[in-house]
């Protein structure tokens, strides 16, 4: 689905936002792509968009070889990509269902399909209710799911999220990622960025892949991930996971011990 090839972007201003980068993200899988900033997690997106080329290196996503790409087939390999921006890009002046209907008014496809794709993705979403109202008039989380309906139009085999859950507060935030996990059970491939440590706890067979000043220093699924190799953001996680772990171990065996002074009382 997937795959880079010993990649590395490097900018005019000497700044090396990746390096040597390899790795293979499958059909079907969910994976949460972190790091600090500058880490490189967004130069990474773009180049998964074709919305820059690497310095180096070889990419293929859905088939397509990305630096050997011409230009006039762009459009046509991002209707293959559903992007959910940071900054979200809806149009202020359009409804939420003109929003979500504007990736088909571009391709070409009739108003009437249009209408009725729009209005089972904004179902999906649970932002039916809203589909006359302006952006201006919804909350973030409200946002984010019409950012995610519009990505989802042109049934695209991978989604790319950059950060969604950013500026949410932590139970809109988990509701977003759990809209993004049903989308994932039903076959779409999604790749999201984020910061967000709570997100990653509550995810725990999920794959992370970590960067670190542009390099690839993490990429496990976490619970099969030796802890003594990990760092940064991914070690924390880890850390917190195992550590919870533990504890309902130990409660677990007090709660067995404490049945078995029972059953010994009773006798």
């Amino acid at each position: 689905m997937i795959i880079l090839t010993d990649i590395s972007k490097s900018f005019p201003t000497g700044t090396v936002a990746l390096s040597d980068l390899s790795l293979t993200i499958e059909k079907g899988e969910f994976v949460f792509l972190v790091g600090q900033t500058g880490s490189g997690k967004t130069t990474l997106l773009k180049l998964l968009i074709r919305e820059m080329l690497p310095t180096k290196g070889a990419i293929s996503v859905a088939d397509f070889d990305l630096v050997k790409l011409p230009k006039s087939k762009i459009p046509h390999f991002r209707k293959k990509i559903g992007i959910v921006f940071q900054d979200l890009r809806l149009l202020m002046d359009r409804t939420i269902l003109e929003n979500v209907i504007l990736p088909l008014e571009i391709t070409g496809r009739k108003i009437k399909e249009s209408v009725i794709r729009a209005e089972e993705l904004l179902t999906q979403v649970g932002m039916i209710e809203h589909r006359d109202k302006f952006p201006i008039q919804l909350s973030g989380g409200e946002l984010q799911r019409v950012a995610i309906a519009r990505a989802l139009a042109l049934y695209p085999a991978i989604i790319l999220a950059d950060e969604p859950t950013g500026n949410l507060d932590s139970k809109t935030a988990f509701d977003i990622v759990e809209l993004l996990s049903n989308i994932n059970q039903l076959g779409t491939t999604v790749i999201m960025a984020t910061h967000n440590l709570d997100i990653l706890k509550k995810y725990p067979k999920n794959r992370i892949i970590e960067l670190d000043k542009g390099k690839l220093v993490h990429d496990k699924k976490q619970e099969k991930t030796n802890l003594t190799v990990m760092s940064g953001i991914f070690k924390e996680v880890q850390h917190e996971t195992h550590h919870k772990s533990d504890k309902e171990s130990k409660d677990s065996k007090k709660t067995d011990s404490h049945h078995e002074k029972e059953k010994g009382g009773d006798k």
